[in-house]
Order: C-alpha cells, then sequence, then structure tokens
C-alpha cells in the first residue's frame, strides 16, 4: 500500500515541502527557533484526502492515513491495542448518576517498548529505512528512548539516546538492552533536547526529537484512528489526554482533523489536556493567552514533566479548535488514581498515564463533563515503566 502523503506543510505560514526529503522545521518560520523555546515552523503532513475517502468508503483502514509506505514499517508490530468499557467506582456520583455509559479506556501499555511512544517511533524509523539513513538520534526522559532503542534493535538501525540521568532506573535499563548509545545528560529533558540537536548537527543522522520530526506527530496519531474504529465508528464527547511536550494531544487532534478531512467525520471530540501541577507550561499558556515556561516541573509523573513543551502553540490551537479544556493534578492525586485504576479495571499504568483519571476525577467534579457523554481516557505507558514510583 503506497502512502497518500502529499506533501508536509508549516502551521504557521502554510509553505509546502517534499516529504521524499528531509525536513524538519519550516526553513523560513523555524529560522528563529533556538533549542530552549517552544518549537517554530512545525510541519504538518497533509495527504490527499479525496482519496483516502474514496477507499474509506470501500474499506476503512488505518494506514490509509499512514505518511509513510507500511511496507517500510519495522519488523515488530505496534498498536491496535486494547480499547475496552468499564465502570469505575466513585466516579458514578461525580457524574450525577449511574452511569449509562461506561468509561472508555485506550490501553497503549501493551505497545512493543511498553508505551504510546511506539506509534511515533514506527514512523520515523519506517521514514529512516526508506530514506537510507542508519542512524537516529533522540532526547528522552526515558519512555521515547527505550521505544526507539526497541523498534531500532528490530530495524537493525544504530541509535543513539540522550537522557537526563534522573530518568527511572527501569527505562535507563530498557534502553540499554535493547544495545543503544545511551549518553546520560545532567540537567532535564530539555537540555536533553538540546544535546540531541547539537549530536545531530555533527553526524549523518534522523533526528526523532519529539515535535521536531513531523512524523513524530503523525504516528501518534494512530491512536485517535483507532479510537474511532473500535468506538464502533463513532466520535467520542471527550477524549483525556496526559500532555507533558503537548505532541500526543496534537497527535489525537490530528486524526480526528484528518478525518474529518477525509469526509469520514462531521465533528472533533473535546479534548482534555491534563497535566501535572509543576509541569503546566500548555495549561498555563490556555488559560492566559500568554506563553511562560513550566517554573520548575518537579513531579513523579516523569513522562509529563517538561519546561518547555514543544508543541505548545499548536496545542493551545488544538484545544480551542475542540473546545477542550485543561486541568491540573498533584503528585497525590496521581498516586491514588494509579492504585485506584489498577484495583478496578485491572490495568496498571505509570504515573504520567494515571494522570488522565485524576484529571477525569476533577472535571467531573468542576461539571466540565456531562453525565452521559462518551467518555475515553487514553494510557499511554504500563506501570511496569516506573514500579518505583508506586505507593502502596
Amino acid at each position: 500500500m503506497k502512502s497518500n502523503l502529499s506533501y508536509y506543510r508549516c502551521i504557521e505560514c502554510g509553505k509546502e515541502f517534499d516529504p521524499n526529503e528531509l525536513h524538519y522545521l519550516c526553513d523560513e518560520c523555524g529560522r528563529d527557533y533556538l533549542p530552549g523555546m517552544p518549537l517554530k515552523g512545525v510541519l504538518e503532513a497533509i495527504f490527499n484526502y479525496a482519496e483516502i475517502g474514496r477507499r474509506w468508503k470501500e474499506r476503512p483502514d488505518p494506514l490509509l492515513f499512514s505518511a509513510v509506505n507500511p511496507e517500510f514499517y519495522p519488523p515488530l508490530p505496534v498498536g491496535n491495542t486494547p480499547f475496552f468499557r468499564t465502570e469505575i467506582m466513585g466516579l458514578e456520583s461525580e457524574r450525577m448518576a449511574s452511569p449509562s455509559y461506561p468509561i472508555g479506556i485506550k490501553f497503549d501499555g501493551l505497545n512493543p517498548s511498553g508505551s504510546y511512544k511506539d506509534r511515533a517511533t514506527q514512523l520515523v524509523v519506517a521514514d529512516a529505512l526508506q530514506k537510507g539513513i542508519t542512524e537516529i538520534v533522540t532526547a528522552s526522559t526515558g519512555n521515547a528512548a527505550c521505544s526507539l532503542a526497541c523498534l531500532g534493535a528490530s530495524a537493525r538501525l544504530k541509535i543513539v539516546i540522550f537522557a537526563p540521568e534522573s530518568a527511572p532506573p527501569a527505562k535507563l535499563i530498557q534502553i540499554q538492552v535493547h544495545n543503544a548509545e545511551l549518553h546520560k545528560v545532567q540537567g532535564s529533558y530539555d537540555d536533553a533536547f538540546k544535546a540531541a540537536l547539537e549530536y545531530t548537527k555533527t553526524h549523518n543522522c534522523m533526528c526523532r526529537n519529539t515535535g521536531y520530526h513531523p512524523l513524530t506527530i503523525d504516528g501518534k496519531k494512530s491512536a485517535g484512528l483507532e479510537i474511532y474504529i473500535q468506538n464502533g465508528f463513532k466520535v467520542p464527547d471527550w477524549i483525556i489526554i496526559p500532555v507533558g511536550d503537548g505532541v500526543i494531544l496534537t497527535g489525537i487532534y490530528k486524526a480526528f482533523v484528518d478525518l474529518q478531512r477525509a469526509g469520514i467525520i462531521q465533528k472533533l471530540p473535546q479534548l482534555l489536556c491534563v497535566q501535572a501541577e509543576s509541569s503546566d507550561a500548555i495549561t498555563s499558556y490556555w488559560e492566559t493567552g500568554r506563553y511562560k515556561d513550566a517554573e520548575n516541573p518537579i513531579t513523579i509523573a516523569d513522562s509529563i514533566k517538561v519546561k518547555t513543551p514543544a508543541l505548545a502553540h499548536w496545542s493551545v490551537k488544538a484545544l480551542k479548535e475542540t473546545r477542550g479544556k485543561c486541568i491540573r493534578v498533584s503528585d497525590f492525586e496521581i498516586q491514588e488514581a494509579q492504585l485506584k485504576l489498577a484495583a478496578e479495571t485491572g490495568v496498571f499504568a505509570e504515573p504520567s498515564s494515571v494522570a488522565t483519571l485524576a484529571g477525569l476525577q476533577k472535571a467531573l467534579a468542576k461539571k466540565w463533563i456531562n453525565s452521559n457523554e462518551d467518555i475515553v481516557l487514553l494510557i499511554t505507558g504500563h506501570g511496569l515503566k516506573d514500579p518505583g514510583a508506586v505507593k502502596i
């Protein structure tokens, strides 16, 4: 199956770029970008939507929206993760009545490396294979690095990782067991992001940095396509998303925008952005209309611990277009939600993932979400990624 990708387009100026060439940011809007600020000139994958709409009527297939020819996908399969519905005790009173429509859970902790990041990595690895590039570098607090190490190994590529030395030990082990080259960085994810960009300047490689490579965004939309299909070809009213750098949020948003552009759906789901209290740059931006870094991001939810979110600007745009909202949750609320989700649904999720359940509980209490709306929790990582964070 050939890709229906037509071109990349800058989300700011609209300039178009050839997808057969390696592009990161727009060469005009991204000219003034410096590490340590939200990305400027981010590129969006644009498809032949008329062709996709026509072929979807014949046979619905998420691969119609793939930005890379699937024959280049790495051998290790990604996606098609479980989606199921369940009732969670304690939410009934928040919803003002016994739920007539149980909560939907999309559990991406069952991807090959244990996290949602495999969706982005799958496309980046495929892009490298298609372009004949044999080395990929990335920055990560752990999950993206584990994902790239895992899928890179399956494709026999050289993988170079820059990760904060404070990343959970279980994730650092997972990186090394796949024989990736690991560089531990003193400092934060943002420092690792800078180090990876510097490495890219002096090596013949592809950079997988989240948001920087456009296919990290497009790869993450695949879960949104699956949710639509697994939900009986219905658009949920709300999708609850854990947010750090904003790429999962924009990926889910783009999934439904692409479905709408292809004439398959009419409405977009509302998105609830859930952030840790100290890593709330996107929430503050949404509330005030002015961007500023998170002052001191310290949280057990390491996967959403970000000072400078790469896709802050696109995230706020997505929230506005979907009539979405943002909410902050504390580490205590995250830990309580982790135990609740595991005990009542059987899903053991890492702290960043269960921020969604904590956020839903607060949003219901605020009456942001109505009692009988169709709600989906996006669970992005397995609890075994960071077992040390569990408080029993």
